[in-house]
């Protein structure tokens, strides 16, 4: 797909980045004796990895607002758009060099994400959409959600709270739900590639709750773009202030929504 200058930029944001966080996660396996240590670099290598970012970003588009994991919010001088990016999404896999994270940039104006990008370095995966021009893999591969129809032969996705989140109950109550009526629930760690997998057919469907704006907001539009339903766990929830969300195909939406909603 032929983007527009902003995607264009975003992409180019993306792999720059992408090139300091794999030069960084070769290193990881070394640190491993020492989780203090590794912690330690890993949060250096997400700072870093924010800045390039920022620095391509804002460089490019500077009256642009900025809302980031480590960076916070600031408001620009067009009040009608920011950036929401995630410098690295899946933090706990690439501190233990597991090879499932990427970098998740989106663009707001007015309220509406109107363009994704998620960038997954170690495989070499640009997932990508801008509103109205569908949803795309690296340099010309159409991204449609899958057409399984059967909650039998589906597999979802979700993420399993840690260290005593108070959600964990109620993560614990939605399996207990659909873990009987599905093929499978895969847990990866990477919220932003798990919205990218449905927008590409690899899931049916993914929830989670009590996630951040920069988790969700490249991901949303992706499978939007890709034909996907993506809602609140309430419909009248906004996304990304609640940090709560469904996203499925359209043929298993009703039967997936009404399982995981507890109807």
């Amino acid at each position: 797909m032929q983007g527009s200058a902003n995607l264009n930029i975003m992409m180019k944001a993306a792999r720059k980045a992408g090139r300091s966080l794999v030069k960084d996660f070769r290193e990881v396996e070394n640190l491993q004796v020492s989780s203090k240590g590794a912690g330690d670099f890993v949060s250096k290598a997400d700072i870093a990895a924010e800045d390039i970012l920022k620095e391509e970003l804002m460089g490019a588009r500077p009256t642009y607002g900025w809302l980031a994991e480590e960076g916070g919010e600031e408001e620009g001088k067009d009040p009608t758009r920011r950036w929401i990016v995630d410098p690295l999404d899946g933090t706990t896999n690439y501190l233990h060099g597991l090879p499932h994270w990427a970098i998740s940039i989106a663009l707001e104006h007015k309220g509406e994400i109107v363009s994704g990008v998620i960038y997954d370095p170690a495989k070499d995966e640009m997932f990508y959409a801008e509103k109205g021009e569908g949803a795309w893999l690296n340099d010309s591969k159409r991204l449609r959600v899958s057409s399984r129809n059967r909650m039998i032969e589906s597999i979802f996705a979700t993420g399993v709270p840690f260290a005593g989140r108070r959600d964990l109950p109620d993560t614990l109550q939605d399996l207990a739900r659909i873990m009987p009526t599905c093929a499978g629930v895969r847990r990866f760690g990477s919220a932003a590639l798990d919205l990218a997998y449905v927008a590409a057919g690899r899931y049916e469907g993914y929830w989670e709750r009590n996630l951040n704006a920069w988790d969700l907001a490249a991901g949303i539009i992706i499978v939007k773009e890709a034909g996907g339903f993506v809602r609140g766990l309430e419909d009248s929830d906004n996304i990304l202030e609640t940090g709560s969300v469904l996203a499925a195909n359209e043929p298993i939406w009703d039967q997936f929504s009404k399982v995981i909603r507890g109807y």
